[in-house]
């Protein structure tokens, strides 16, 4: 099979051993005589699986023991409730910093427990820079929430300063991207299907102490501490996407968070530099600072530009480039396993499309 060359903001390109081990994993997991998607989900194989992804996930954010770590269901937008459920009393506030579309929705989603202030916000720019952070956040607010990585916007946390009130974030999109300081945060929540495995599992990093924390009783899928109280396992665990996580993890150890952090720098780099010399097309944020070394966004020139573009990548093998519904234009996710070599060809590609017009 030849694979195309994939870009796409989620489910998003795997490295090829990770795709040979799953399948092969389908077939028949470890001699075991059963294939992973039928190992039981309390089955000792399978409980091995998910103790070795809490350890790999330690240790790849250097976290010690005051760290719980967590596979759940239900993606993003279950955090955008779970968190609220479980911190967030009916009589408090919780401070949310508003970066677009994925911040927007996890406050709408808090308005349903408690109150929430927008401490900082970009949207009347447009989403196209990051807010200055907030100077003062008030110790009587239940939590400070952000999103670290804007996957429409194409703008990323790049620095993350300290905070007074338990800080939590939504890593979905550039979760071990490189090296960062993780003890910092007091919860942490990815959905898997970027840089961590496939669409399914969710992962979940959280203090110890935050779960003396939860606000009011919720049932046990929603509620933190029995969910770690269980190991993640209270009901039928998404077993297949748990292991693809693990194959990952296994190789973000491989390559480490070092070697990682730059490369991506690299793969930015090259293309955010193409992109500002190319006529065909205009770069979304123009502000270096706040751009994203995960999601590049960008315009054709003009509409036709835009639809020949679009066409080019069918007829080049280019897949997963369409912006998202919201804003159109091109979107190229530069997420851990796309390779240098990758963006390189892209590039080359770029450069012919302008040549040809």
């Amino acid at each position: 099979m030849k694979r195309k060359l994939n870009f796409n903001a989620g489910p998003a390109y795997l490295p090829q051993t990770v795709l040979q081990q799953a399948a092969d994993a389908i077939m028949e997991y470890e001699d075991s005589g059963l294939s992973v998607l039928e190992l039981p989900h309390r089955g000792k194989a399978f409980k091995a699986i998910i103790q070795e992804c809490k350890d790999l996930v330690k240790e790849l954010c250097n976290l010690d023991d005051s760290f719980e770590v967590l596979w759940l269901h239900g993606g993003g937008r279950l955090q955008f409730c779970m968190v609220p459920m479980n911190f967030l009393g009916e009589n408090e506030t919780a401070a949310y910093i508003n970066t677009g579309h994925w911040s927007q929705d996890a406050i709408k989603y808090a308005g349903y427990y408690g109150n929430t202030q927008v401490v900082a916000s970009s949207e009347n720019q447009d989403f196209n820079v990051l807010p200055p952070w907030p100077q003062v956040i008030d110790n009587d607010y239940a939590y400070l929430h952000l999103t670290t990585n804007n996957t429409i916007y194409g703008t990323q946390w790049h620095t993350i300063p300290k905070t007074q009130v338990p800080l939590i974030a939504d890593m979905s999109s550039d979760i071990f991207y490189c090296p960062r300081n993780y003890n910092q945060f007091d919860l942490i929540y990815a959905a898997a299907q970027k840089n961590c495995g496939i669409a399914g599992a969710t992962l979940v990093i959280i203090k110890k102490e935050m779960l003396a924390k939860i606000k009011r009783q919720v049932p046990p899928m929603l509620n933190y501490q029995d969910q770690v109280r269980e190991n993640s396992i209270l009901n039928t665990s998404p077993v297949f996407a748990i292991y693809t996580s693990l194959l990952m993890l296994r190789w973000t150890k491989a390559q480490g968070l070092s070697q990682i952090g730059q490369q991506n720098k690299a793969k930015a780099a090259l293309l955010y530099a193409e992109l500002e010399r190319n006529n065909a097309f205009t770069l979304r944020v123009m502000n270096p600072e706040y751009r994203s070394l995960m999601n590049v966004c960008f315009n054709g020139r003009d509409e036709v530009t835009e639809q020949r573009f679009a066409l080019f990548c069918d007829e080049n093998n280019i897949t997963g480039i369409k912006g998202h519904r919201a804003l159109g234009g091109f979107r190229v996710s530069l997420y851990n396993a796309v390779s240098l070599q990758m963006t390189e060809q892209l590039v080359a590609a770029l450069q012919a499309f302008e040549n040809s017009l």
